[in-house]
């Protein structure tokens, strides 16, 4: 083959040689602008379609380059990119390129302004709207819901919400409402309320009702519901000392579908059925268990000063325990025990 402007032999392009198609030849192009939506409530900038944070000038350079064009058959090497801020909402980008094309390398510049452009995502429009898909209801089985057990529950929520927010930003909690025996969580959801109604009562040993409420058609006219999820609390906490088929135990455990038992007298380790568990009885909450002072130990015993009236008291521990300055201990009509 040969160019048909200069007449050379070889590998041509759309009818020319390399030089020829060169000659003039623009070969990386970008707008005379770039419009970069930013979001004025959580400031991420939209960039490929996608909401990302990011610092402006960093922003500012990606949507630029997001727009770079290069002339057909070139393959782009590497790429340098400047940028310089006019003022708060404009900023002149720069790009050096190199690349290749029909076996040579080959070099180009470009250049573009990135408008910064006030918007509002998706995300925080529904969160400024209170949007919500389902509502996730803490409660207490028996009275009034414990304002820890309450403070524990929503940071727990928060905390998961917060922690798969960042690789899905569909996902976030609208608000939270204290009512009268507890607490509502409005999530963005139904998936999200429900999964994390499922972790609350692995978590917790929690007994757990879903409703739902028609609110309206959807954009093919489905039906629309949202969901509440209703997580009713026990009694019990994990590491409580309750009491259990007329013994007294440290609940060490709470699983999917079962809990586990130490036994205070013997400090045998039994497993409880998640069935069995509503039969549980607080004898002591976990944040009422006494320290006591040790005295002396030997191989299986301890001696110990009684937290409330000082008088010494013999109790039985595990097998060569590490003797430290203060053990817990729960008095359990009248006999101290050690809590492992």
């Amino acid at each position: 083959m040969f160019c048909v402007r200069c007449g050379k032999e070889g590998d041509t392009f759309n009818g020319l040689c390399t030089d020829c198609f060169l000659d003039g030849k623009q070969l990386v192009t970008l707008p005379h602008h770039v419009d970069l939506e930013r979001c004025v409530n959580c400031e991420e900038f939209r960039i490929h379609n996608r909401w990302v944070p990011k610092p402006a000038k960093e922003a500012a350079e990606d949507a630029a380059m997001a727009s770079l064009s290069a002339v057909a058959g070139m393959r782009i090497i590497n790429v340098i990119v400047s940028s310089e801020e006019q003022d708060e909402r404009n900023f002149n980008v720069s790009a050096e390129i190199t690349g290749e094309l029909g076996g040579r390398t080959v070099s180009a510049n470009a250049g573009t302004v990135v408008r910064m452009k006030n918007n509002v995502c998706q995300r925080c429009s529904r969160q400024l709207g209170n949007y919500y898909e389902a509502i996730i209801q803490i409660r207490s089985g028996t009275k009034e819901l414990d304002v820890n057990v309450r403070d524990e529950t929503v940071r727990y929520v928060r905390d998961r919400i917060e922690n798969m927010s960042s690789s899905n930003r569909q996902i976030f909690l609208t608000k939270v409402e204290e009512v009268h025996g507890g607490v509502d969580m409005y999530v963005s959801s139904t998936s999200l309320g429900k999964m994390l109604a499922k972790e609350l009562s692995d978590t917790y040993g929690a007994e757990t009702k879903e409703s739902s409420k028609l609110v309206g058609k959807t954009e093919d006219g489905s039906d629309m519901y949202r969901m509440t999820y209703l997580v009713r609390m026990p009694e019990y906490h994990l590491n409580d000392i309750v009491v259990f088929e007329d013994d007294v135990y440290k609940l060490s455990g709470i699983g999917k579908g079962s809990g586990k038992l130490i036994r205070l007298r013997d400090l045998r380790e039994m497993p409880v059925r998640r069935a069995q568990m509503s039969s549980l009885k607080v004898h002591t909450p976990h944040d009422k268990i006494m320290r006591a002072t040790v005295v002396s130990t030997s191989r299986d015993e301890m001696q110990v000063l009684h937290p409330v009236n000082y008088s010494t008291v013999d109790i039985k521990v595990p097998a060569n325990t590490e003797a430290n300055e203060t053990v817990d201990v729960a008095d359990v009509d009248g006999t101290l025990f050690f809590v492992p």
